[in-house]
């Protein structure tokens, strides 16, 4: 599997059978910078949302329709899209799987709200946030926490999916922060490795996974903080 953060919580996963963005922010994204969007997109097969905010659905109209990707998104957020000529939509919601060959997307909970004010200054309420299971064929099982706090519960989710690559939120003000990130992790997880998001963007929110790195220190799992459009081989 190769993994390519995109900044914020925007990623690219790369498999045998599939090229998968999930909580694809690109347009104004500054933690996105540089990148070349058309490259970012380039081939993919699937759009995961964890959620309705601007700053995850982010680009995703515009790339559904320009690659035909097929998105992925909890049922009233999916509709939403639908309604805005995404053409190709799969829906579900929290506990719910959904297959696509190859691979396997399991909604979890996340804290967090997930209502949009869109351009037209209408609030549209877009379901319930939530985080993303995936489970691989030939891969290893993968957990984008979407936005959330830390949560007991997160026990049951490592017990039901055992996932070994972590993405997870650590910007604080909007998530949970860098050391009661890492403390989630260690109490309720045992990823092989975690990749540190939601920060480093907008000037509200931490700018460096400093924190999270510490309170990660001396754990089993090997954290990675790879800088954004540099891809990992996992």
């Amino acid at each position: 599997m190769k993994i390519t953060w995109l900044g914020h919580s925007a990623f690219r996963l790369d498999i045998a059978k599939a090229s998968i963005l999930i909580d694809p922010f690109f347009s104004g994204n500054p933690g996105f910078g540089g990148l070349d969007a058309k490259e970012a997109a380039a081939g993919i097969t699937h759009i995961l949302l964890t959620h309705g905010h601007g700053d995850h659905v982010g680009d995703t109209i515009a790339l559904a329709g320009e690659t035909g990707a097929t998105v992925l998104a909890n049922a009233d957020l999916a509709s939403w899209l639908g309604s805005k000529g995404v053409p190709k939509i799969e829906m579900g919601n929290t506990g719910g799987t959904i297959g696509f060959g190859g691979f396997t997307v399991t909604f979890t909970n996340a804290l967090h709200s997930s209502a949009q004010i869109t351009e037209d200054g209408v609030s549209h309420a877009l379901g319930n946030a939530n985080g993303l299971m995936l489970h691989f064929d030939d891969e290893p099982t993968l957990f984008h926490m979407g936005d959330t706090d830390i949560f007991s519960d997160m026990g049951l989710i490592n017990e039901l999916h055992q996932p070994e690559i972590g993405l997870v939120p650590i910007g604080d003000r909007f998530t949970m922060g860098g050391a009661v990130a890492a403390l989630a992790c260690q109490r309720f997880f045992s990823f092989q490795t975690a990749i540190p998001c939601h920060y480093g963007s907008f000037g509200i929110i931490d700018q460096t996974p400093e924190k999270f790195v510490a309170g990660m220190d001396g754990a089993k799992t090997k954290v990675e903080t790879p800088k954004a459009g540099v891809s990992l081989s996992l």
